[in-house]
Parts: structure tokens; C-alpha cells; sequence
């Protein structure tokens, strides 16, 4: 989820499609050019270990102006985790 999220602050749309499961990634990462990411924390995490093959992360990112708050699912492809999708949260 880190890696992920600054892939996001740095715009770097290849790491962040490398990264996404092929059965739920798009084409392309549309980028905010307003957006400004200011931090993240991450709130809980299930599953996720060496022995398992599905994972879940509960984050809040900041930006400038507000926050996202996102459960987010995660597999392994290829022995590798990758974003899956997510539910926002409130």
C-alpha cells in the first residue's frame, strides 16, 4: 500500500499499473494535476502475510483539502500482491 501511494504522489502510472491485478486494471491512470498528496496512515490490515493469498488494507490518504479512506483488496499474481480494488469508507 506505501509503494503504492507514492507511486501516486510521483505520478508514475507504470509502477502503479504493474501493480494492479489484470482482471480489474484499466488502460490508463488518470492523474489530478491539482491533486497534492500530504500523507498516509494506514488504520488495519487482515491476512496479507507469507501464508496467505489475499490481503486486505484500511488507509486514510491526505491531500490538500480533504482525505480518502479506502478499504483495499489485495492478491498475490505470480507470488507478487497487487491492488485488486476497494470500498471507500466514512
Amino acid at each position: 500500500m506505501r509503494s503504492r501511494y507514492c507511486a501516486f504522489v510521483k505520478e508514475d502510472e507504470g509502477y502503479l499499473l504493474r501493480t494492479w491485478h489484470p482482471r480489474t486494471r484499466p488502460a490508463r491512470v488518470e492523474f489530478d494535476p491539482g491533486m497534492r498528496w500530504t500523507g498516509l496512515e494506514i488504520l488495519g490490515t487482515s491476512q496479507g502475510s507469507a501464508f496467505h493469498s489475499v490481503g486486505t488494507v484500511t488507509f486514510r490518504a491526505s491531500y490538500r483539502g480533504g482525505s480518502l479512506h479506502e478499504r483495499s483488496r489485495f492478491e498475490r499474481v505470480d507470488g507478487a500482491w497487487v491492488y485488486v480494488d476497494g470500498d471507500f469508507q466514512e
